[in-house]
């Protein structure tokens, strides 16, 4: 342990407690955190692991009065500390609330805009939780790495009170043997240890004497063959400098694939909400269609078979009009699970947000000529089939070419980078097994000078000085053959099979990263062609149902035309939905799966423009 902050209080009376260790070890995990934020990312962000002490969800439960089982599903806040807890102030904490600009209102559901909802997730949600955990284990693990080659302090102190009745004249003293050492190991596998020890010895009864010592010792241990080098010796503290790097870039994944994933969701809860309002405007329609025919059939232009039938498509338009609100409310609530919110809480998403994010698709993508536009005169039955296959023209800024968006991706996918360290930390491995084959050869040293004092002592002269010409002092070196290495023999085998190992992840990440660009790329491609095909369909639905309504008016038209053009609008219009949330989130994911989305702390990220070069590239941990 360093004699400093709690180390250093700790030797003195005053104590370090509990807390004072919590805050050191913040201390020291953060710093590695924006050092490693550095090295991995190229830039700082605020990181912590402390929940704010009034959360959202801690609110919502109190605001809306939301049923708990226990005080912790509020947060650890409301938690009554327990008989001998040691940390006063851990569960009085907090870090500001991150989500103040939402506000509760009674009896209001609190509404969710799509940026709310990255915010919150990334404040709330557990898996998010977690996994920042996971870089805070990762920062205290190298901390612990490092501790090893850093000057270790220990200090003791023993004191004992003697007596003895059985002799005469009878003997009493106080005994006191106070030892400071320190401990210091260096990367090339030296380690040197020394103490300085003080005895005081005063006699309680007879003559009161007294007697002072001072002795010192020391001692290096010198690695010549096996495991000396800094490259075997610090290997423990390399692996753990590369894991805290790993560790951030799992972590800046993840949070890239949190946010699409938290939007898919999002955009899926208001896609179930626009197929409620598309069933619920076709179930009006149909209830009004059958009315008409009721009068109709009343007047004897239409038969009881046409009524009856309007009548069972009214009933499957109800069905499926409480359907979708079931499938709405179904969906919502998961969602603010996924939140990290109550299931019960009142919430509701904003309506809106999924016009503007059409509003902005239809921006963005270019004017194109429509090839199933119908052309002025029919053609004849006999002529030519010309197919247009889907192409590049109206493609959206994220629809780059194959090769482009494959070369973004090898540059930029952190996973990809984890694999590629994982062969360069295989390679290291082998080394390190190799060395073990080796023969031991270690020189070892000890120097002793001064002696101590004991109660039958007491009375001798004062003696301060060690008399380091009088002292001890021997140097041993010790040979260890190779001759049984079984054990490290199979260990170096092993390693190599981990590095082949180690190479075949590589090219099945590397792989993987090419197969996940192909596949959105030709997603983009699909969910285009779609949003043309469904606007078309939609437009074409609606002129049926206005042609075959205008015809069932003036009696000419077939009740079964009529309830097919409205069943034929609402599956347009809900596809059409569909295409739109679909090209949306494959957007986001070509930008994820390139390794471009830029995601901050508070969940929101930053579309990426293609137009830009990222410089992520130039962060090589291999280096």
């Amino acid at each position: 342990m360093l004699l400093g902050g709690c180390a250093l209080a700790m030797a003195l009376p005053v104590g370090c407690k509990p807390g004072d260790y919590r805050r050191e070890a913040d201390t020291a995990a953060t710093g590695i955190i924006r050092q490693k934020q550095l090295e991995a990312l190229g830039r700082e962000e605020p990181f912590t692991i402390e929940k704010p002490a009034d959360t959202l969800r801690r609110r919502l439960i109190n605001a809306q009065k939301l049923a708990i089982s226990h005080a912790a599903s509020k947060g650890a806040t409301d938690l009554k500390p327990i008989e001998h807890w040691p940390d006063d102030d851990y569960l009085e904490q907090g870090t500001g609330e991150t989500d103040g600009l939402l506000v509760i209102e009674p009896g209001v559901p609190l509404k969710l805009m799509l940026k709310d909802a990255l915010r919150v997730a990334a404040g709330s949600s557990r898996d998010y939780q977690s996994q920042k955990e996971n870089v805070y284990r990762a920062a205290l693990d190298l901390d612990l790495e490092r501790d090893a080659f850093r000057t270790t302090w220990t200090a003791v102190s023993s004191n004992s009170v003697s007596y003895d009745p059985g002799v005469d004249p009878e003997v009493s003293g106080i005994d006191s043997s106070n030892d400071i050492g320190l401990t210091q190991r260096f990367r090339n596998g030296i380690t040197l240890t020394g103490a300085i020890t003080l005895d005081v010895v005063k006699l309680l009864s007879q003559d009161h004497a007294s007697s002072n010592a001072l002795s010192a010792d020391a001692s290096v241990e010198i690695p010549l063959l096996r495991g000396s080098g800094a490259h075997i010796v610090a290997e423990p503290l390399t692996q753990a400098e590369r894991d805290a790097v790993y560790a951030i870039y799992t972590f800046e994944r993840f949070k890239r694939t949190f946010a699409v994933d938290i939007a898919s969701d999002y955009l899926a809860v208001l896609q179930q909400l626009d197929r409620i309002k598309n069933e619920e405007d076709n179930y009006e329609s149909l209830v009004l269609t059958v009315r008409q025919v009721r009068r109709e059939s009343e007047a004897g232009r239409q038969s009881q078979i046409e009524v009856d039938r309007a009548l069972q498509d009214e009933l499957q338009a109800r069905q499926r009009w409480i359907s979708a609100q079931q499938s709405y409310e179904s969906r919502l609530d998961s969602f603010k699970v996924t939140l990290g919110l109550p299931a019960d809480a009142d919430i509701e998403l904003d309506r809106d947000e999924l016009e503007r994010l059409a509003d902005g698709v239809r921006a963005s993508l270019p004017e194109r000529s429509d090839p199933l536009a119908a052309t002025e005169e029919a053609l004849p039955a006999d002529a030519p089939v010309t197919l247009v296959v889907p192409n590049r023209e109206g493609a959206g800024p994220m629809e780059l070419e194959v090769p482009v968006a494959t070369t973004i991706a090898l540059d930029n996918r952190l996973d990809l980078r984890i694999a590629q360290g994982e062969v360069y930390d295989a390679q290291r491995r082998v080394v390190t097994a190799a060395d073990a084959l080796r023969a031991e050869l270690t020189l070892l040293g000890r120097a002793s000078a001064g002696e101590g004092r004991s109660l039958s002592s007491a009375g001798d002269a004062d003696e301060f000085d060690p008399k380091f010409h009088e002292g001890f002092y021997d140097a041993l070196i010790t040979i260890d053959l190779p001759i049984e290495r079984t054990r490290e023999r199979n260990a170096y085998r092993n390693s190599l099979i981990n590095l082949q190992r180690a190479v075949r992840d590589l090219q099945s990440t590397e792989d993987q990263v090419k197969l996940n660009v192909r596949n959105i790329l030709r997603d983009l491609l699909e969910f285009r062609e779609s949003l043309h095909i469904q606007a078309g369909a939609v437009e074409l639905a609606r002129d049926r149902v206005r042609s075959t309504n205008m015809l069932l008016q003036a009696g000419r038209g077939s009740i079964r035309n009529a309830l097919d053009a409205k069943d034929d609008l609402v599956q347009s219009q809900n596809s059409l939905t569909a295409a739109l949330v679909s090209y949306l989130i494959a957007e986001l994911e070509i930008q994820r799966d390139m390794g471009v989305l830029e995601v901050n702390e508070q969940g929101l990220w930053q579309t990426y423009n293609p137009q830009e070069t990222s410089d992520d590239s130039n962060h090589d941990i291999n280096e």
